[in-house]
């Protein structure tokens, strides 16, 4: 992130704190997030698999924190970042420490590799959702900006099958070289059918990165007949 991205979003951050506003929740007067709210979001990660991918997630995408991310990535509600941004801490901390070490033995920080937004995104929203979050995340590995791009435009996934999601996705990322050799944990703000983080897993495999895992804020449980998520089944635990 450029240093004035960095004074765009403090400011984006000050505004809304100074100015009267509503609870990007629930829309209580005069608070940014209300009491319940906050408590909505705090974190109890959950770990799945998408398409062999680990997927660490903080929080449950419906009520408060489904208000919360729409209110934040669609309404500009950037005053609500750094709550957003705990949650998805919590998910690359449990990450960390659940990934084995490599085989050399000696414990390294993963590589934070953030989903690209469309071109038509980042203009109607101004920020990069996953990046702003993941800068108030308080992880000390910085990311490694457009690590992965678009090589096409994609579909809004809203309102597509899982099918039709992983069709929307297929062949659409490529990775730089610059991850060759890394250790990469693949940073998402919702992951629902997982089609884009399975995407990242072969873009970044294709450039010689290793993809450890995938952390997001929130997953959206997609109940099957068998009534396991739709495309994900639990992560064994130790």
């Amino acid at each position: 992130m450029t240093s004035i991205s960095l004074l765009t979003d403090s400011l984006r951050d000050a505004a809304a704190v100074l100015l009267p506003v509503r609870c990007a929740g629930c829309g209580d007067p005069d608070r940014s997030l209300c009491i319940g709210c906050r408590r909505a979001l705090a974190p109890d990660v959950s770990a799945t698999t998408v398409g062999g991918v680990p997927v660490w997630s903080a929080l449950e995408y419906s009520g408060a924190t489904r208000r919360v991310l729409l209110s934040f990535k669609e309404s500009g509600r950037v005053d609500a970042a750094p709550a957003l941004g705990r949650a998805l801490r919590a998910a690359i901390v449990e990450a960390q420490r659940s990934v084995p070490a490599p085989r050399s033995g000696r414990p390294d920080a993963l590589l934070p590799v953030l989903i690209p937004s469309t071109a038509v995104a980042r203009r109607r929203r101004g920020f990069h959702p996953s990046g702003l979050m993941l800068s108030r995340a308080g992880i000390l590995v910085p990311p490694l900006w457009r690590a992965l791009r678009l090589t096409r435009q994609t579909h809004d996934q809203a309102g597509l099958s899982s099918a039709g999601r992983a069709d929307n996705r297929s062949g659409s990322l490529a990775a730089s070289s610059r991850l060759r050799g890394r250790r990469c944990l693949i940073v998402d703000d919702i992951v629902t059918s997982g089609a884009t983080v399975v995407e990242a897993a072969r873009a970044i495999t294709a450039a010689g990165g290793f993809v450890v895992g995938a952390a997001a804020v929130a997953r959206t449980p997609r109940r099957s007949p068998t009534g396991l998520s739709e495309g994900f089944r639990p992560v064994p635990s130790k």
